[in-house]
């Protein structure tokens, strides 16, 4: 009797997972990875290879040391700060391209010192843009759109605010935290601390981030997380959410889609609004990958953070100075439901080395920047490349069985259903019965390669088309045919691209196979 030919699908969803066996997996989450790594879940379905980063600016900031600021204003303006060479902490501004680094004037001459990390708010009372920095050692500083100035706080203002770590705006007033004290300025102002309108509050704990969430500001320290709610400093009260476990690393706490995320003792956590009014949950979200999510937390203490608002995207960097940029390591999460840690699926990033990020949405367009020791500033989520380098993107399923993880299968055929935005070369590989060796009767088949000839779109009449050698309106290939060998209980795949080509979308494998008999 014919063997017939069974097919297999595997959908391309779930993210990364490391919390589960790879059998359990492999039966209960088909089409996640166990390795997931320059690739993105993509929101409209399937992993996609991420995009590269290019510099911002041909040219370097002054000074030594890892850059301490980073502010995007807008697509074409980005602030950034760095240790100068009288050992305090100098800002520039620079509009991309060739252009220079400009330093603001006078500013490196009121700092007193060199600070740690830059925390920023933006605020707006007056029709145009300002942003107030903090270091942790030297008086706050406001950058204003209007001419570009730049000016630092003094005791003048208040010497309570001096060596502010942390700053947000909450109800037209600027909060700063100092320590243990949260000192808040009169309504409209950033500056005035004028008794009456102006005061502070005593935090049972040193703060370690502030972040305005549903109509109230969210205050963590390393052991507790608390609310501050009011309209003006005659009712301002602070209520407890937890004490029971707080944020480690104020530079990890973002919102994104309606979440608070933030890195805690046991991993990275949501703070949730809840139906009940003025409840909250708090889910650890890094859960589905505790494995991944360890090893990048016992690595190094210095983290930063950003969001990716049209991607729904949470990203993760961990920095260690003396470390090469090829092996810097993150994470990327992204959100599909509205609420609650189930609805993010993750990955891994390598390559990408950052101490500070910042993104920005302005006019619809976003600027995703971020920056290490080297002194340039980079645009993140653009090109093909690593400023120039490969992108090592790979994909590892689980190990599947399919059926019964007791019966032998034979394997004939895999189709690729991919979606490239240009060429494409993949190195591929079919692993069988946890990539067991010859000897233990399992052969494990060579690695194939699957190219897509894409081809780039021609717009007629651009000042570059020769007319008679473009081919206008070529279609790239999407689906991709190959035939496997060998057998085995269980099968996983995996997908490698190392090269400068455009991003891709795995979208959906299929395999054909044969079941045998019993033995």
């Amino acid at each position: 009797m014919a063997t017939q030919w069974q097919t297999f699908p595997i959908e391309f969803r779930g993210g990364l997972i490391s919390n589960l066996s790879k059998l359990q997996q492999g039966i209960n989450a088909v089409g996640s990875a166990t390795i997931l790594q320059n690739f993105e879940p993509n929101t409209e379905g399937g992993y996609s290879k991420i995009l590269g980063y290019q510099k911002y600016s041909t040219n370097a900031l002054a000074g030594t040391g890892p850059t301490l600021a980073l502010k995007v204003i807008n697509s074409s303006k980005i602030i950034a700060a760095r240790k100068n060479s009288s050992n305090k902490t100098e800002y520039f501004l620079n509009t991309g391209g060739s252009n220079a680094w400009t330093p603001f004037a006078n500013n490196s001459g009121v700092a007193v010192g060199v600070g740690g990390k830059v925390r920023s708010a933006t605020y707006n009372f007056s029709g145009y843009d300002n942003t107030i920095f903090v270091d942790g050692a030297n008086y706050p500083a406001i950058y204003s759109t209007s001419g570009d100035t730049f000016t630092f706080l003094t005791a003048a203002n208040s010497t309570a605010i001096s060596g502010a770590d942390h700053v947000a705006i909450y109800k037209n007033a600027a909060f700063y935290a100092v320590n243990n004290m949260l000192v808040y300025s009169a309504p409209e102002t950033v500056d005035n601390f004028e008794v009456g309108l102006g005061g502070d509050k005593l935090v049972g704990q040193n703060i370690t981030g502030l972040i305005v969430f549903r109509d109230q500001l969210i205050i963590f320290t390393k052991d507790t997380i608390s609310a501050l709610r009011g309209s003006s400093s005659a009712d301002y009260t602070i209520s407890p959410i937890t004490t029971r476990t707080g944020c480690i690393d104020g530079n990890t706490i973002q919102e994104v889609g309606g979440d608070i995320m933030y890195l805690a003792p046991d991993g990275l956590r949501l703070l949730s609004a809840t139906d009940r009014i003025g409840d909250f949950a708090l889910d650890v979200a890094s859960n589905k990958i505790q494995k991944d999510a360890s090893t990048l937390l016992n690595i190094t203490s210095n983290f930063c953070s950003v969001i990716l608002r049209e991607k729904a995207q949470y990203r993760l960097f961990s920095y260690i100075e003396n470390e090469t940029d090829s092996v810097a390591k993150g994470l990327i999460t992204t959100k599909y439901v509205s609420q609650g840690a189930g609805g993010f699926s993750w990955a891994t990033t390598q390559g990408i080395k950052a101490t500070v990020a910042d993104s920005r949405y302005v006019n619809n367009i976003e600027t995703v920047a971020f920056s290490n020791e080297d002194g340039y500033v980079y645009v993140m989520d653009t090109g093909s490349t690593f400023d120039g380098d490969n992108i090592e993107a790979i994909y590892e399923s689980p190990y599947m069985p399919i059926t019964d993880p007791q019966t032998r299968k034979t394997f004939y055929k895999m189709t690729l259903y991919a979606q490239p935005a240009g060429a494409m070369s993949l190195d591929f590989n079919i692993k069988y019965d946890f990539d067991a060796k010859a000897e233990a009767g399992t052969v494990q088949p060579p690695t194939q390669q699957l190219v897509g000839t894409g081809t780039s779109v021609f717009v007629y009449g651009a000042s570059n088309a020769i007319y008679g050698t473009a081919r206008y309106g070529g279609e790239l290939d999407n689906i991709y045919n190959t035939n496997v060998i060998g057998s085995g209980k269980t099968v996983a795949l995996r997908i490698v691209d190392n090269t400068t080509n455009p991003t891709f979308t795995l979208d959906t494998a299929v395999i054909e196979y044969a079941q045998n008999d019993r033995q």
